[in-house]
């Protein structure tokens, strides 16, 4: 499989980690600035790797370690780049290196992260790209991602989350699990306690569950998060927010998670931390997670052969 490995932000570790993780891959192509990678293969004494040069950056926002509007604009870039690439057919899928979403925004682009901006890029409806994080054998997707806990609520509604269920069980399927099964987290505690804490369960996630069934999928819940993760019975599991997903994920693999963009109709992934302004250009960088992000989408299944 053709892999394409965007830079991510130019400034943090993406293109130190992008090198060091390509090394282990023939089929892996950089994307990015030429001038960015040449100079960061400099640094590192290694040869220059293979790349395709994605003009994004103005040399003068070149900067390790700085937070500069230049880079999140340049992020864009090579994501933009790599999605043609992957439309194209020349790449198969890509794997994206940390972003800052601080440097995006400074740019003047509304950027959340890296599932909305795939879903415009492709032209993908924002509602129906999510993020799945996956490590060590647990894999938990997101209704809902980069906003507050208010504005999550107002826009959980039964069809989101059977939308978010559909995804992350075709997901699932492209990642080889023959028939998977899905555990739903519950709004609330206990989900809800039989609306004891709560009618949200009762009127967004019951529903959700009760139609998901009904099309014949294996769903357990809404049950709380807490008994579902301490039983692991599901190959795969919903949340509803971000924290909810996040954090069992951080604490069980805090550098080497990959997060999965679903919903879109190309197989993205990038790694599940930031940027490291504080030591980039400083070649201590860990690409461990860039690697085993690789190895997550070389096994998965090509986009046409797992299904919608």
């Amino acid at each position: 499989m053709r892999v394409g490995i965007t830079l991510g932000d130019p400034n943090g570790i993406g293109p130190e980690i992008a090198i060091k993780a390509a090394s282990h891959f023939a089929e892996a192509i950089l994307i990015g600035d030429g001038f960015v990678i040449r100079d960061t293969a400099s640094r590192l004494g290694v040869d220059v790797p293979p790349f395709i040069d994605s003009p994004g950056l103005d040399p003068a926002g070149y900067a390790p370690g700085q937070l500069d509007p230049r880079a999140g604009r340049a992020t864009v870039a090579y994501a933009a780049a790599a999605v043609k690439l992957a439309q194209s057919g020349r790449i198969d899928a890509i794997v994206g290196c940390p972003h800052s979403e601080t440097a995006v925004n400074r740019a003047g682009i509304a950027f959340n992260g890296y599932p909305g901006l795939i879903a415009d890029l492709t032209g993908t409806p924002r509602d129906r790209s999510f993020m799945m994080l996956t490590a060590k054998g647990l894999r938990i997707a997101h209704v809902t991602l980069h906003e507050s806990i208010g504005a999550a609520l107002a826009r959980l509604t039964p069809a989101l989350v059977v939308l978010a269920a559909e995804a992350t069980l075709a997901a699932a399927r492209r990642l080889g699990i023959e028939s998977p099964s899905l555990g739903v987290f519950g709004i609330n505690p206990h989900a809800g306690e039989d609306g004891l804490f709560g009618d949200e369960d009762e009127r967004v996630t019951k529903p959700a569950v009760a139609r998901l069934k009904a099309l014949g999928l294996t769903v357990d819940g809404p049950i709380g998060a807490d008994l579902l993760l301490s039983q692991r019975k599901h190959d795969v599991y919903l949340a509803m927010f971000h924290d909810q997903g996040h954090i069992p994920i951080k604490l069980i693999s805090p550098l080497r998670a990959s997060a999965l963009t679903i919903g879109v109709p190309v197989l993205f992934a990038s790694v599940a931390h930031g940027c490291a302004f504080d030591i980039a250009g400083k070649n201590v960088a860990d690409a461990t997670g860039v690697i085993e992000t690789l190895e997550l989408l070389v096994d998965a299944r090509p986009m046409a052969a797992a299904g919608p």
